[in-house]
């Protein structure tokens, strides 16, 4: 497998350091507010990383943390008159649901800022006693940039080229040195402060990272994660502190590209932030999932309406297959252990090829058109084993049909559709009896009633035909 490494931007063979294990740290929330797609889109992207890790065999480990302390968080938390902790316990809740709901696995860990507030205070020591950090005013410390040699070699950046604040906290030594601990500001809660050798305050956001990547994963681990929004300053100074206290950190870095909104950015400050719950109140889970996970994660996911239609006629297309396969054979079992080696060699090609999933959908629309044509000559060997192939596939997507979240969902859609069917036709049962007793008029009712409904019946020598308008 070859993964593009932001950090030398090149595409480099993947070797974990463990032969067989993979560890990896993905910058979860900061539950400040509800999940929009963009969230979701860094989520689904790793979230297939992972599938297709374990499908060729390898034990991951996955670290997805949860910033549940920063300046926004109190901020918003003291302008609704809530808790600090409550407002982001609540939104952290509105991020589960929306995991689950899209049909992202869960990490193995997702470990809260807060709940590591030793082990960030264990790694400010270290920094301090190797020289990397200082203390401030009482409850400030901040982090030394120019101590460190490689400073800005995840971002190719040079300090002399960096932007300098000229806000910069007095009690810094450089303008570019940032928090690893910040005092507490007027007005915020006590309960929002630790004490410290340094003095009471809470932690710099950089820091949480770097202390809850060691504490899981260890000095070294394999890749690093996450929106490409969030390579500097964020990644930047994660990497240097770590580096700093003498670990070797991520061997790999992996960014998502973000998503636009008509051609712009999506985000706060520009006002087009689009929550995930409010495009689940008018689209099925499974269409923003194939929408953001199935175009590869380095490029721009561009957000529209017309996105959702593309998406629609795509799971028509492949769910439908499956489950007429499933209808005509019956459901293959464990498909979520079907080897490597039995996948399409092509598919193993783009997922292996730095996750091209463009390139591994194609395949999927290949095997599919294969397996109507089974089903089409009545071959149930090749449609049992089409329906593994596909499916095995579409599994590494997250997007088995019949897989869970989505196999509840189609087991309602089923349930609606047998309802359908059975209304329909008692109404055309009573509209044959009614042309057999030449009672034209009951049968025009009956057809009008039907029509009104959004459905067609067709009359034909042998019967009728009806179907539902589009």
């Amino acid at each position: 497998m070859k993964i593009y490494d932001s950090a030398t931007k090149t595409l480099r063979e993947f070797t974990p350091l463990e032969p067989g294990k993979v560890g990896i740290y993905l910058c979860g929330a900061t539950v400040q507010g509800s999940p929009h797609i963009g969230h979701m889109r860094s989520a689904i992207a790793f979230d297939v990383l992972v599938r297709w890790l374990r499908r060729t065999g390898m034990e991951v480990t996955m670290i997805r943390n949860v910033t549940d302390i920063d300046d926004k968080i109190l901020a918003k938390s003291a302008a609704a008159e809530w808790p600090w902790w409550a407002w982001a316990y609540r939104f952290e809740q509105e991020f589960s649901a929306a995991y689950r709901e899209l049909g992202i696995l869960p990490p193995t860990y997702e470990p809260r800022a807060t709940g590591h507030i030793e082990d960030m205070i264990a790694l400010i020591s270290r920094l301090i006693e190797r020289g990397h950090a200082y203390p401030g005013d009482p409850g400030n410390v901040y982090f030394a940039v120019e101590s460190l040699a490689d400073y800005g070699s995840l971002t190719h950046q040079k300090l002399t080229d960096l932007d300098c604040d000229d806000d910069a906290e007095p009690d810094k030594r450089n303008p570019h040195d940032f928090a690893l601990w910040k005092a507490p500001k007027p007005g915020e809660p006590d309960s929002a402060a630790w004490d410290t050798p340094w003095g009471r305050g809470r932690p710099g956001w950089h820091l949480e990272c770097s202390a809850m990547a060691y504490r899981y994963l260890g000095e070294s681990f394999d890749i690093h994660a996450g929106g490409i929004d969030l390579r500097f300053p964020h990644h930047e100074n994660e990497q240097a502190q770590s580096h700093a206290a003498g670990y070797g950190f991520a061997q790999y870095w992996m960014h998502n590209a973000w998503v636009t909104i008509e051609g712009e950015k999506m985000s706060k400050s520009l006002g087009n932030s689009q929550l995930v719950a409010e495009i689940l109140r008018n689209h099925p889970a499974v269409l923003v999932r194939l929408a953001l996970g199935t175009v590869h994660y380095r490029s721009t996911v561009a957000y529209s309406e017309q996105t959702f239609t593309e998406a629609a006629a795509i799971w028509e297309r492949l769910a439908g297959f499956v489950h007429r396969a499933v209808a005509a054979v019956g459901e293959v079992p464990d498909i979520a252990s079907v080897p490597l080696a039995e996948l399409p060699a092509d598919f193993v090609s783009a997922m292996d090829d730095d996750l091209n999933v463009s390139a591994a959908l194609a395949v999927i629309h290949e095997y599919v058109r294969r397996g109507n044509n089974a089903l089409a000559h009545h071959d149930d060997v090749e449609t049992e084993q089409y329906q593994r192939l596909v499916r095995a596939m579409l599994d590494v997507l997250g997007l088995d049909p019949q897989a869970e979240p989505w196999r509840e969902q189609a087991s309602a859609s089923s349930a609606r559709t047998h309802a359908l069917d059975t209304l329909v036709e008692g109404m055309l049962a009573e509209r044959t009896a009614a042309r057999a007793a030449k009672d034209w008029a009951r049968a025009d009712q009956l057809r009008d009633a039907l029509s009104a409904a959004g459905i067609t019946v067709e009359d034909a020598a042998d019967g009728y035909t009806w179907k539902v308008n589009d």
